[in-house]
């Protein structure tokens, strides 16, 4: 079996990395593609080598633009690199531009395509990333979902029979850095010692509704700047030049900016926090798989499993940033609704399994 992977933003190389490993224990060819959507080092090459992944096959570089202009740069480089290897399957991660745009080039030239991390809705279509999921789902020839409560959304779409539920992958890598993180805690990069050495909070904000609007970006940091303890913002470099063109300092009150961190030491730092303030989805689940609080600064959540379980907040209309990351811990639990750390072989189990119906099939025709 060969997979030809499409990945372009920091949250698909995570998932990547489970992925990759799996699959070449199973003794089958693996091709990567990276779109270079995301290609600051420090969101791009520094998961490949922190988290063991083989180096890209190729780098299509197309590096940022808008929503038109990325996806329409992808199209062509990766329609090539699919006609060339011809694989058992195109697998596509995710919602970002870099999944829709490989689901595009695949479906037209009649190559399968999985996706990985299927299902999942946060029913605001104001977001980009819920079109690319929604389009990429009934696109695609075999649906991955992370959850029973994404296996429901594909249902009530009409996508159950070609839906399964593997679990989550993001799990698979961070409950194996979590435990290496704990035997050898890295050195986070340019953040002082005297900003972690006591209590302090984790935060982050990438996306469009939160860094394009003033006012809300202004009810961020004033928020977090409020916070009775240091807040690490690792700061997207979308973020920084957002905030300088709104004259809106970054570095005030509670605030301490520091660049993103490797893999290992973004755990090593949620692990230890009091709090993570956020908007990414990714670590809304990386917070409660290390169960430390989190506040989600957007008015929905597509896990929603961490809001149920006590351990995540939504503060929608950031009135209540401060009051909310300070809330008491939430009560302990045992549940584990993104799996165990074993999804990455179910996902490879799924593909082969697809793959041999579908030749059976042909076989049969």
């Amino acid at each position: 079996m060969k997979i030809l992977s499409v990945v372009g933003a920091r949250p698909q190389f995570v998932k990547l990395a489970p992925i990759d490993r799996a699959l070449r224990d199973a003794g089958h060819e693996h091709v990567i593609v990276h779109t270079g959507q995301h290609y600051d080092p420090a969101l791009s090459q520094v998961f490949f080598d922190d988290l063991g992944i083989a180096a890209p096959d190729l780098n299509l570089e197309v590096g940022s633009g808008s929503h038109a202009t990325q996806t329409a740069r992808m199209l062509p480089g990766l329609e090539d690199a699919i006609e060339r290897h011809r694989p058992t399957w195109v697998l596509v991660y995710g919602d970002t531009n870099s999944t829709l745009a490989a689901t595009l080039a695949a479906v037209k030239i009649h190559q399968p395509v999985a996706h990985l991390e299927a299902g999942l809705r946060s029913f605001n279509r104001r977001m980009p990333e819920e079109h690319n999921r929604v389009l990429t789902d009934h696109a695609a020839d075999l649906l991955l979902a992370p959850t029973p409560t994404a296996m429901a959304h594909l249902t009530d779409e009409g996508l159950a029979s070609r839906s399964r539920v593997v679990g989550d992958v993001m799990a698979d890598v961070l409950l194996r850095v979590r435990d290496a993180v704990r035997a050898d805690p890295p050195v986070p990069v340019g953040i002082s010692a005297d900003a972690v050495a006591d209590e302090y909070f984790v935060a982050t904000v990438h996306r469009a509704e939160n860094t394009d609007d003033p006012d809300r970006l202004q009810a961020i940091v004033d928020g977090l700047a409020a916070l009775p303890a240091p807040v690490l913002l690792l700061a997207h470099p979308r973020l920084v030049a957002t905030a300088a063109r709104f004259g809106i300092p970054l570095e005030q009150g509670s605030i301490v900016v520091a660049p993103p961190q490797p893999y290992p030491t973004l755990v090593a730092l949620v692990q230890d926090a009091r709090g993570v303030l956020t908007d990414s989805g990714g670590l809304q689940k990386e917070a409660f798989l290390l169960r430390v609080p989190c506040t989600t600064l957007r008015t929905e959540t597509e896990w929603v499993e961490t809001v149920e379980l006590g351990w995540n907040v939504l503060d929608g209309d950031l009135s209540a940033v401060a009051e909310l990351a300070t809330r008491p811990t939430p009560a302990p639990t045992d549940a584990h609704p993104y799996g165990t750390g074993d999804a990455a072989g179910a996902v490879v189990r799924e593909l082969s399994a697809a793959a041999d119906a579908t030749a059976l099939a042909r076989g049969a025709a």
